[in-house]
């Protein structure tokens, strides 16, 4: 313990206030995290990490350090996406995130007494600074680790592909994309911990499945509609979408087990031409998200979208077609793993009571990456920040949970992290 408490004796606030307003003050949407990869890096260089970029394109790149240990323990990866889930550009983001772009939707901090307010701060940014402060905490204390720790900073963390703006023509830039090309380049370790908010800790999460459905009419003319066949795709759709909608409860209820409960969701729809009202179109086509349970595999998940929509489509009496599109199955590690063990302890000296897991959970992150390469993984977090002060509560409303942290809650996590590593990795030394 002596250790973690000198380590932990250089976690300061001021220095978690500076970084994750560094990080936020770096825009860093899915796609265009190299500006941010290069801040971050060059941080956890001057704190005295072997460090550096690992870019996948020109515009897009993780960041990751080395803290070398002596030789004989364990390595833990200490990781967390950087990218932001929304643009923080108003022609990229209104009116779909609302009727327009608030401050904390802006990749621009503020400081508001104990809480930080700008794109990401919430998550991922302040995750990935209270990293980056274990990291020179450790650092800077000369814990003298037996073996690696490993920082991961990866880009593409977020559920989304490219937004295909500015004439980008690429397709892979999210879903794990920067998680799964730094451990392709040698960033590995025996353990990880991947930093996203939710005070528990889980050492299970969903995986997901997208699934494109086309529901197929006529093209014709308001104005022959009385004497043409007509046969309206949107209106097939609203109907198919609206089963889909209550199929989902169903869905969720029967994989419910352990800390998971899967949810799915229309999330997008498109059909006909916005400058011309006056026609149909002979399609309407929309995704949706759906959840996976670390114990169904996609094509099991395949097979029972396949029936519900298949029983939707006969019921509306519509021409269906569909295709899943994306697939990350869930992942799990073994609850008796010593990465699970050591956050355990380290949550239960934190809040001075047995760690009792929050269930229900639909979230999936990187852990499925590191997992799914045969990585131990857990997950830990801050809670959403709660106060009045904003004008908003930041626990009901998503945007301003995303983009709002607590300074307090970050210093608590930092000296999680810290204890966590020097446990899973080992020290040389008593001293």
């Amino acid at each position: 313990m002596s250790w973690i408490e000198r380590a932990r004796a250089g976690v300061r606030r001021e220095r978690l206030l500076e970084l994750v307003t560094g990080l936020v003050g770096v825009p860093s949407p899915t796609g265009d995290e190299g500006p941010l990869a290069d801040y971050a890096a060059a941080e956890l260089a001057a704190a005295g990490l072997r460090a550096g970029t690992l870019p996948l394109d020109d515009r897009q790149a993780s960041a990751w350090g080395r803290l070398p240990g002596t030789g004989g323990g364990r390595d833990l990866m200490l990781y967390a996406p950087v990218d932001t889930l929304t643009i923080g550009r108003a022609d990229a983001d209104v009116p779909w995130i609302g009727p327009e772009l608030r401050a904390d939707m802006r990749p621009a901090p503020s400081v508001h007494g104990d809480y930080v307010v700008g794109l990401g701060a919430g998550n991922p940014k302040g995750h990935a600074a209270c990293v980056m402060a274990a990291a020179e905490a450790m650092r800077a204390a000369g814990v003298p680790l037996a073996g690696d720790l490993l920082v991961g900073l990866g880009a593409g963390g977020m559920p989304t592909n490219s937004p295909r703006l500015d004439g980008d023509v690429r397709r892979h830039t999210g879903q794990g994309v920067g998680c799964s090309f730094l451990l392709e380049q040698g960033l590995w370790a025996d353990h990880a911990v991947i930093a996203k908010p939710g005070w528990t800790v889980s050492h299970e999460e969903v995986g997901l499945a997208w699934f494109e459905v086309t529901v197929h009419g006529t093209h014709t003319y308001v104005g022959s509609r009385h004497r043409l066949p007509y046969r309206n795709p949107i209106a097939l759709a609203g109907e198919i979408v609206a089963g889909l909608e209550a199929w989902f409860e169903e869905y969720a209820a029967r994989h419910t087990s352990g800390t998971v409960a899967p949810q799915g969701a229309v999330s997008a729809i498109e059909g006909g031409w916005m400058r011309m009202a006056a026609v149909t179109p002979a399609a309407c086509r929309f995704r949706c998200d759906l959840r996976l349970p670390p114990d169904l595999s996609p094509t099991q998940a395949k097979r029972e979208f396949a029936e519900a929509v298949g029983d939707l489509a006969q019921k509306a009496g519509a021409d269906v077609t569909w295709e899943m599109v994306l697939a990350i199955p869930g992942t799990r590690t073994d609850p008796s793993d010593p990465v699970v063990a050591a956050t355990a302890a380290a949550f239960e000296e934190a809040e001075g009571r047995p760690h009792e897991p929050i269930l229900g959970n639909s979230g999936a992150t990187d852990a499925n990456i590191l997992r799914s390469r045969g990585i131990p993984t857990v997950r830990i977090g801050m809670p959403k920040a709660r106060t009045g002060e904003l004008g908003v509560d930041p626990a009901s409303d998503f945007q301003m949970g995303m983009n709002t942290v607590d300074l307090r809650e970050m210093e608590r996590l930092t000296r999680l992290l810290i204890r966590v590593a020097i446990d899973v990795i080992g020290v040389r030394d008593a001293g």
